[in-house]
């Protein structure tokens, strides 16, 4: 994880052990586990805080655009803690909820923190399957609460997860070229070449791993709502945008 911290902050976790008796509470981390917590139909207020927090700083009244938006961080978070040491060294990082530490009031790399020595996951499932475990152990709890703190379409999240993987491969692919690393190049490559042919990734976007690895999902992630926002690079809605007269199309399509 110390090598992969070295391709840009998204892929940096904090890995030092937690000083004094409060842990890492006393500096303001929750397991991440809390965060997907939903009781009584209602999400943990971890998450809710960062979905208001993302909120006010876009000076977005919906809450729906912000709740997109930190789904889509936090998966680019844990695609790249995941997909960095899987690529350049062959082993995935154990991310357990109840052991990778959130702050959602930091950005990256200081919004993580696993603490101590990181353990590796091993066989079976290979190192595809290993990748797809560590990162959707969060992805899967953190998709059913965003959806629990507001009304978001599945696909839409999906779509973000994917975009959010092509971004990290996009970021990696870049910095082990410039460092004369191109096997673990197409080792990320690979990687997600098989995580995007596989549920519950598959479907959603067109992905073109050539040269430019440019990644068109069938989604949009709402940015656009965003006072002053606009259409992303891999937008579904680059080929019909949005305008006066025109409506756009459903969250998820």
């Amino acid at each position: 994880m110390h090598e992969a911290a070295a391709v840009g902050p998204f892929f940096g976790v904090r890995t030092d052990a937690a000083p004094g008796p409060g842990g890492p509470r006393a500096e303001g981390y929750v397991p991440l586990g809390e965060a997907y917590r939903t009781t009584d139909g209602t999400a943990a207020q971890p998450l809710l805080d960062r979905i208001d927090a993302v909120a006010a700083s876009l000076g977005t009244g919906e809450r729906r655009v912000a709740a997109s938006l930190v789904f889509q961080g936090l998966a680019a978070r844990l695609w790249s803690i995941a997909l960095g040491p899987a690529a350049l060294s062959g082993h995935v990082p154990d991310l357990r909820p109840d052991t990778l530490w959130w702050n959602p009031a930091r950005t990256a790399p200081h919004d993580l923190w696993l603490p101590g020595p990181a353990r590796v996951l091993g066989e079976p499932g290979g190192l595809a399957g290993q990748l797809g475990h560590a990162v959707y152990v969060n992805l899967l709890p953190l998709h059913r609460a965003t959806r629990t703190a507001c009304r978001i379409s599945e696909a839409l999240l999906w779509g973000n997860a994917a975009a959010a993987l092509a971004g990290s491969l996009r970021v990696l692919c870049g910095w082990c070229h410039a460092q004369g690393r191109p096997e673990a190049a197409r080792q990320a490559v690979v990687l997600a070449r098989a995580l995007l042919a596989a549920p519950p990734l598959e479907n959603t976007g067109t992905w073109h791993l050539g040269p430019e690895r440019d990644f068109r999902r069938r989604s949009c992630c709402l940015y656009y709502r965003v006072p002053g926002g606009g259409l992303c690079g891999d937008c579904a809605l680059r080929s019909r945008p949005p305008g006066p007269g025109r409506r756009p199309a459903p969250p998820g399509q």
